[in-house]
Protein backbone atom coordinates (compact mmCIF):
# COMPACT_ATOMS: atom_id res chain seq x y z
CA UNK A 1 0.00 0.00 0.00
CA UNK A 2 1.65 3.33 -1.06
CA UNK A 3 1.36 6.48 1.14
CA UNK A 4 -2.15 8.62 0.43
CA UNK A 5 -2.08 12.11 0.21
CA UNK A 6 -3.51 13.53 3.24
CA UNK A 7 -7.46 13.81 3.07
CA UNK A 8 -8.46 17.75 1.64
CA UNK A 9 -10.51 20.14 3.66
CA UNK A 10 -14.66 18.99 3.15
CA UNK A 11 -17.29 21.46 1.62
CA UNK A 12 -19.57 20.24 3.76
CA UNK A 13 -18.96 18.68 7.16
CA UNK A 14 -19.80 14.75 8.01
CA UNK A 15 -21.68 16.05 10.98
CA UNK A 16 -23.24 18.71 12.48
CA UNK A 17 -22.01 18.49 16.16
CA UNK A 18 -19.68 15.84 17.06
CA UNK A 19 -18.80 15.18 21.09
CA UNK A 20 -15.76 13.61 22.51
CA UNK A 21 -15.76 12.41 25.25
CA UNK A 22 -12.01 12.46 26.75
CA UNK A 23 -9.47 14.07 25.59
CA UNK A 24 -6.16 12.32 25.46
CA UNK A 25 -3.68 11.22 22.56
CA UNK A 26 -6.61 9.87 20.40
CA UNK A 27 -9.38 12.10 21.44
CA UNK A 28 -6.85 15.46 20.64
CA UNK A 29 -5.92 13.92 16.90
CA UNK A 30 -9.71 13.60 16.53
CA UNK A 31 -10.44 16.74 17.07
CA UNK A 32 -7.09 18.37 15.27
CA UNK A 33 -8.17 16.26 12.30
CA UNK A 34 -11.66 17.50 12.42
CA UNK A 35 -10.81 20.83 12.45
CA UNK A 36 -8.51 21.16 9.59
CA UNK A 37 -10.74 19.28 7.89
CA UNK A 38 -13.89 20.37 8.46
CA UNK A 39 -15.72 17.08 9.29
CA UNK A 40 -18.06 18.35 11.90
CA UNK A 41 -19.70 22.16 12.39
CA UNK A 42 -19.08 22.30 15.91
CA UNK A 43 -16.85 20.33 18.42
CA UNK A 44 -18.02 19.75 22.07
CA UNK A 45 -15.17 18.29 24.52
CA UNK A 46 -15.85 16.85 27.85
CA UNK A 47 -13.20 15.96 30.33
CA UNK A 48 -13.74 14.91 34.05
CA UNK A 49 -10.34 16.14 35.15
CA UNK A 50 -10.77 20.17 35.12
CA UNK A 51 -6.81 20.79 34.08
CA UNK A 52 -6.97 18.63 30.89
CA UNK A 53 -10.45 20.50 29.91
CA UNK A 54 -8.43 23.21 30.66
CA UNK A 55 -5.65 22.53 28.81
CA UNK A 56 -7.41 21.35 25.92
CA UNK A 57 -9.34 24.76 25.83
CA UNK A 58 -5.83 26.29 25.83
CA UNK A 59 -5.11 24.50 22.63
CA UNK A 60 -8.18 25.67 21.14
CA UNK A 61 -9.04 21.96 20.00
CA UNK A 62 -13.10 22.29 20.80
CA UNK A 63 -15.88 25.03 20.36
CA UNK A 64 -17.03 24.16 23.80
CA UNK A 65 -15.67 22.53 26.85
CA UNK A 66 -17.75 20.86 29.84
CA UNK A 67 -17.22 18.46 32.89
CA UNK A 68 -20.50 17.58 31.88
CA UNK A 69 -21.00 14.67 29.44
CA UNK A 70 -24.61 16.05 29.56
CA UNK A 71 -23.67 19.11 27.88
CA UNK A 72 -21.14 17.94 25.71
CA UNK A 73 -23.72 15.09 24.00
CA UNK A 74 -26.57 17.57 23.76
CA UNK A 75 -27.65 17.65 20.24
CA UNK A 76 -24.89 15.76 19.40
CA UNK A 77 -25.19 13.90 16.33
CA UNK A 78 -21.77 11.78 16.76
CA UNK A 79 -20.37 10.91 19.85
CA UNK A 80 -17.17 9.35 20.35
CA UNK A 81 -15.67 7.77 23.36
CA UNK A 82 -11.88 8.13 23.90
CA UNK A 83 -11.40 6.89 27.60
CA UNK A 84 -9.92 3.87 28.74
CA UNK A 85 -11.80 0.49 28.10
CA UNK A 86 -12.16 0.12 32.22
CA UNK A 87 -14.00 3.58 31.70
CA UNK A 88 -16.75 2.32 28.94
CA UNK A 89 -19.72 0.99 31.37
CA UNK A 90 -19.41 4.31 32.96
CA UNK A 91 -19.44 6.70 30.31
CA UNK A 92 -22.24 4.73 28.74
CA UNK A 93 -24.23 4.81 31.83
CA UNK A 94 -23.35 8.90 32.22
CA UNK A 95 -24.24 9.94 28.27
CA UNK A 96 -27.41 7.80 28.06
CA UNK A 97 -30.14 9.65 29.04
CA UNK A 98 -28.83 12.88 27.21
CA UNK A 99 -28.02 11.51 23.46
CA UNK A 100 -30.58 12.67 20.95
CA UNK A 101 -32.38 9.92 18.63
CA UNK A 102 -30.24 9.17 15.21
CA UNK A 103 -27.19 10.38 17.47
CA UNK A 104 -24.58 7.79 16.46
CA UNK A 105 -22.27 6.34 19.62
CA UNK A 106 -18.62 4.95 19.09
CA UNK A 107 -15.55 4.81 20.44
CA UNK A 108 -11.38 4.36 19.96
CA UNK A 109 -10.93 1.10 22.27
CA UNK A 110 -8.87 -1.78 21.32
CA UNK A 111 -10.67 -4.05 22.70
CA UNK A 112 -14.42 -4.29 21.08
CA UNK A 113 -16.16 -7.58 22.81
CA UNK A 114 -15.71 -6.20 26.24
CA UNK A 115 -16.87 -2.57 25.48
CA UNK A 116 -20.04 -3.81 23.83
CA UNK A 117 -20.72 -6.09 26.98
CA UNK A 118 -20.31 -2.50 29.08
CA UNK A 119 -21.96 0.01 26.97
CA UNK A 120 -24.86 -1.68 24.57
CA UNK A 121 -27.11 -2.77 27.72
CA UNK A 122 -27.46 1.16 28.67
CA UNK A 123 -27.74 2.83 25.16
CA UNK A 124 -31.10 3.64 24.17
CA UNK A 125 -32.70 1.88 21.43
CA UNK A 126 -33.28 4.88 19.00
CA UNK A 127 -29.24 5.47 18.52
CA UNK A 128 -26.55 3.67 16.56
CA UNK A 129 -23.78 2.47 18.65
CA UNK A 130 -21.31 1.61 16.42
CA UNK A 131 -17.55 0.37 18.09
CA UNK A 132 -14.47 1.24 16.34
CA UNK A 133 -10.93 1.31 16.77
CA UNK A 134 -8.64 3.35 15.08
CA UNK A 135 -4.95 1.21 15.04
CA UNK A 136 -2.61 4.37 15.46
CA UNK A 137 -1.40 5.65 18.54
CA UNK A 138 2.29 6.76 20.16
CA UNK A 139 3.44 5.99 23.44
CA UNK A 140 2.64 9.73 24.82
CA UNK A 141 -0.67 10.83 25.98
CA UNK A 142 -2.61 13.74 26.89
CA UNK A 143 -4.42 16.33 25.00
CA UNK A 144 -1.13 17.64 23.99
CA UNK A 145 0.15 14.00 22.29
CA UNK A 146 -2.52 14.43 19.59
CA UNK A 147 -1.73 15.87 16.13
CA UNK A 148 -3.76 16.29 12.83
CA UNK A 149 -2.22 13.28 10.54
CA UNK A 150 -2.08 10.19 13.08
CA UNK A 151 -4.61 8.23 11.45
CA UNK A 152 -3.33 9.01 7.93
CA UNK A 153 -3.17 6.06 6.60
CA UNK A 154 -3.60 3.94 9.35
CA UNK A 155 -6.37 1.21 9.76
CA UNK A 156 -9.33 1.89 11.42
CA UNK A 157 -11.57 -1.30 12.11
CA UNK A 158 -15.23 -0.83 12.34
CA UNK A 159 -17.22 -3.87 14.78
CA UNK A 160 -20.70 -3.02 14.08
CA UNK A 161 -23.14 -5.54 15.60
CA UNK A 162 -26.05 -6.96 13.81
CA UNK A 163 -28.75 -4.92 12.58
CA UNK A 164 -26.73 -1.96 12.51
CA UNK A 165 -28.28 0.59 10.17
CA UNK A 166 -26.16 1.13 6.83
CA UNK A 167 -26.63 4.74 6.52
CA UNK A 168 -25.24 5.54 10.03
CA UNK A 169 -22.60 2.86 9.18
CA UNK A 170 -21.87 4.59 6.29
CA UNK A 171 -21.56 7.75 7.97
CA UNK A 172 -19.60 7.06 10.83
CA UNK A 173 -16.86 5.33 7.76
CA UNK A 174 -16.92 8.08 5.68
CA UNK A 175 -15.39 9.90 8.62
CA UNK A 176 -12.55 7.69 9.95
CA UNK A 177 -11.72 8.41 6.28
CA UNK A 178 -11.77 12.02 5.80
CA UNK A 179 -9.33 11.55 9.19
CA UNK A 180 -7.31 9.74 6.74
CA UNK A 181 -7.72 5.83 7.72
CA UNK A 182 -7.84 3.05 5.68
CA UNK A 183 -11.61 1.12 6.84
CA UNK A 184 -11.54 -2.79 7.81
CA UNK A 185 -15.15 -4.35 9.33
CA UNK A 186 -14.82 -7.51 11.81
CA UNK A 187 -16.35 -9.62 14.35
CA UNK A 188 -15.52 -8.28 18.00
CA UNK A 189 -14.06 -11.49 19.04
CA UNK A 190 -12.23 -12.00 15.46
CA UNK A 191 -11.30 -8.35 16.38
CA UNK A 192 -10.05 -8.77 19.78
CA UNK A 193 -7.99 -12.03 18.71
CA UNK A 194 -6.12 -10.04 16.09
CA UNK A 195 -4.94 -7.29 18.54
CA UNK A 196 -3.53 -9.51 21.16
CA UNK A 197 -0.79 -10.80 18.81
CA UNK A 198 0.19 -7.69 16.68
CA UNK A 199 -0.15 -5.09 19.66
CA UNK A 200 -1.59 -6.32 23.13
CA UNK A 201 1.31 -9.05 23.67
CA UNK A 202 4.26 -6.85 22.20
CA UNK A 203 3.74 -3.88 24.84
CA UNK A 204 3.24 -7.59 27.63
CA UNK A 205 6.48 -8.30 26.75
CA UNK A 206 7.81 -4.70 26.25
CA UNK A 207 6.88 -3.95 30.00
CA UNK A 208 8.81 -7.81 30.87
CA UNK A 209 11.48 -6.93 29.45
CA UNK A 210 11.89 -3.56 30.87
CA UNK A 211 11.25 -4.98 34.19
CA UNK A 212 13.26 -7.64 34.00
CA UNK A 213 16.40 -5.48 33.46
CA UNK A 214 15.62 -3.48 35.97
CA UNK A 215 15.62 -6.22 38.50
CA UNK A 216 19.07 -7.11 37.31
CA UNK A 217 21.50 -8.13 40.04
CA UNK A 218 24.15 -7.86 37.68
CA UNK A 219 23.82 -5.11 35.26
CA UNK A 220 23.62 -1.71 36.63
CA UNK A 221 21.39 0.62 35.82
CA UNK A 222 24.25 3.18 34.39
CA UNK A 223 25.12 0.57 32.12
CA UNK A 224 21.21 0.18 30.81
CA UNK A 225 21.26 3.54 30.33
CA UNK A 226 24.22 3.69 28.74
CA UNK A 227 24.05 0.54 26.10
CA UNK A 228 19.84 1.72 25.55
CA UNK A 229 20.83 1.81 21.66
CA UNK A 230 20.19 -1.94 21.38
CA UNK A 231 16.91 -2.92 20.90
CA UNK A 232 16.27 -2.60 24.46
CA UNK A 233 15.70 1.21 23.50
CA UNK A 234 12.86 0.39 21.44
CA UNK A 235 11.19 -1.27 24.17
CA UNK A 236 11.24 1.24 26.64
CA UNK A 237 9.54 3.23 24.47
CA UNK A 238 6.49 0.36 24.22
CA UNK A 239 6.66 0.37 27.66
CA UNK A 240 6.64 4.28 28.28
CA UNK A 241 2.72 3.62 27.09
CA UNK A 242 0.19 4.82 29.21
CA UNK A 243 -0.26 2.54 32.10
CA UNK A 244 -4.36 2.90 33.19
CA UNK A 245 -5.04 2.42 29.07
CA UNK A 246 -2.80 -1.03 29.30
CA UNK A 247 -3.90 -2.22 32.51
CA UNK A 248 -7.47 -2.11 31.41
CA UNK A 249 -6.21 -3.99 28.26
CA UNK A 250 -4.75 -6.82 29.59
CA UNK A 251 -8.11 -7.02 32.19
CA UNK A 252 -10.43 -6.45 29.41
CA UNK A 253 -9.06 -8.39 26.42
CA UNK A 254 -7.54 -11.45 29.20
CA UNK A 255 -8.57 -14.49 27.03
CA UNK A 256 -7.40 -13.74 23.78
CA UNK A 257 -4.02 -12.56 25.67
CA UNK A 258 -3.78 -15.43 27.81
CA UNK A 259 -3.88 -17.55 24.12
CA UNK A 260 -1.73 -15.33 22.84
CA UNK A 261 0.68 -15.64 25.79
CA UNK A 262 0.73 -19.37 26.12
CA UNK A 263 1.54 -19.64 22.05
CA UNK A 264 4.26 -16.98 22.67
CA UNK A 265 5.77 -19.44 25.34
CA UNK A 266 5.98 -22.40 24.10
CA UNK A 267 7.68 -20.80 20.86
CA UNK A 268 9.68 -19.49 23.39
CA UNK A 269 10.83 -22.73 24.55
CA UNK A 270 11.35 -23.87 21.14
CA UNK A 271 13.66 -21.35 20.70
CA UNK A 272 15.48 -21.78 23.93
CA UNK A 273 15.81 -25.28 22.46
CA UNK A 274 17.61 -24.37 19.51
CA UNK A 275 20.12 -22.09 21.52
CA UNK A 276 21.17 -24.72 24.09
CA UNK A 277 21.72 -27.04 21.22
CA UNK A 278 23.21 -24.79 19.01
CA UNK A 279 20.93 -25.91 16.26
CA UNK A 280 21.83 -22.88 14.16
CA UNK A 281 19.66 -23.77 10.93
CA UNK A 282 16.98 -23.58 12.96
CA UNK A 283 17.99 -20.22 14.36
CA UNK A 284 18.66 -18.93 10.40
CA UNK A 285 15.15 -20.00 9.34
CA UNK A 286 13.46 -18.27 12.03
CA UNK A 287 15.51 -15.14 11.58
CA UNK A 288 14.63 -15.34 7.71
CA UNK A 289 11.40 -15.58 8.19
CA UNK A 290 10.79 -12.89 10.65
CA UNK A 291 12.94 -10.73 8.42
CA UNK A 292 10.69 -11.11 5.81
CA UNK A 293 7.48 -9.90 7.97
CA UNK A 294 9.34 -7.14 8.50
CA UNK A 295 9.71 -6.15 5.00
CA UNK A 296 5.90 -7.11 4.34
CA UNK A 297 5.03 -4.06 6.85
CA UNK A 298 7.14 -2.25 5.20
CA UNK A 299 5.93 -3.17 1.81
CA UNK A 300 2.27 -2.41 3.66
CA UNK A 301 3.36 0.98 4.38
CA UNK A 302 2.35 0.90 7.65
CA UNK A 303 6.27 1.72 8.77
CA UNK A 304 8.80 3.33 7.05
CA UNK A 305 12.54 2.08 5.25
CA UNK A 306 14.29 4.52 7.12
CA UNK A 307 17.36 4.57 9.23
CA UNK A 308 16.86 4.81 13.03
CA UNK A 309 13.45 4.11 12.45
CA UNK A 310 13.26 7.86 10.99
CA UNK A 311 13.43 8.98 14.38
CA UNK A 312 15.57 11.94 13.48
CA UNK A 313 13.79 12.70 10.31
CA UNK A 314 10.53 12.49 12.16
CA UNK A 315 11.32 15.45 14.61
CA UNK A 316 9.57 18.20 12.31
CA UNK A 317 6.72 15.56 10.82
CA UNK A 318 3.67 14.80 12.53
CA UNK A 319 2.99 11.89 9.97
CA UNK A 320 6.76 10.51 10.21
CA UNK A 321 6.29 10.78 14.24
CA UNK A 322 3.12 8.09 13.84
CA UNK A 323 5.47 5.91 11.92
CA UNK A 324 8.63 5.59 13.79
CA UNK A 325 6.50 5.81 17.08
CA UNK A 326 3.77 3.99 17.04
CA UNK A 327 3.45 2.38 20.07
CA UNK A 328 -0.35 1.77 19.46
CA UNK A 329 -3.21 0.08 21.46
Amino acid sequence: MTQRPNTPVLDTPVFNKLALIGIGLIGSSIARVTRARNLAGHIAISSRRAETLQRAEELQLGDSYSQEVADAVKDADCVIVCVPVGASEETAKAIAPHLKPGAIVSDVGSVKRSVIDQMQPHLPSNVHFIPAHPVAGTEKSGPDAGFETLFDNRWCILTPLPGTDADALDRLSRFWTACGANMETMEPDHHDLVLAITSHLPHLIAYNIVGTANDLETVTESEVMKYSAGGFRDFTRLAASDPTMWRDVCLHNKDALLEMLARFSEDLSALQRAIRWSKGDELFDLFTHTRGIRSAIIDAGQEVDLPDFGRQAGLNSGQQKSDSGKASE
